[in-house]
């Protein structure tokens, strides 16, 4: 992860970069810090050889490591996620993915919306999860 602040009039924001090639492409960061508050993007199920797990709930797992890695990078933790949204691309993965976000979140216990969506940007994807921090809101 790379922490730059791309305003320097505003030292409250801090972008985040994972070193994604999207990221400049299309002009995101995977997140953002505001003050107390951070924004993680939608975080798909790459790892870092660029490889795809087959298995949902591996997925979602490593979702949710991409995700940490942002957020420590912002000085919070999963502790601190307020909320979660979870990108499904079939209900058939729901249980599978459940169990991965259950893993990580059950003691946490986020908001969380779940909807399923037609496609994701890669076919092997099952998952997507993004969520939102508040430091020092510790569960």
């Amino acid at each position: 992860m790379v922490t730059n602040n791309p305003a320097p009039n505003n030292p409250a924001r801090i972008n985040i970069s994972s070193g994604s090639p999207f990221e400049p492409v299309m002009g995101f960061c995977r997140a953002v810090a505001v003050g107390d508050r951070v924004f993680v993007s939608g975080s798909a199920p790459i790892w870092p050889d660029g490889s795809v797990n087959p298995d949902p709930e591996a997925q979602a797992t490593r979702c949710i490591d991409i995700i940490e890695a942002a957020l420590v990078e912002a000085g919070a933790t999963l502790a601190d996620v307020v909320r979660t949204r979870v990108y499904l691309t079939d209900v058939a993965v729901f249980e599978a993915v459940a169990r991965g976000h259950g893993a990580r979140f059950a003691d946490i216990r986020p908001a969380n919306t779940t909807v399923v969506v037609s496609a994701l940007l890669n076919p092997a994807w099952h998952v997507e999860i993004e969520a939102e921090a508040v430091i020092g809101a510790r569960a």
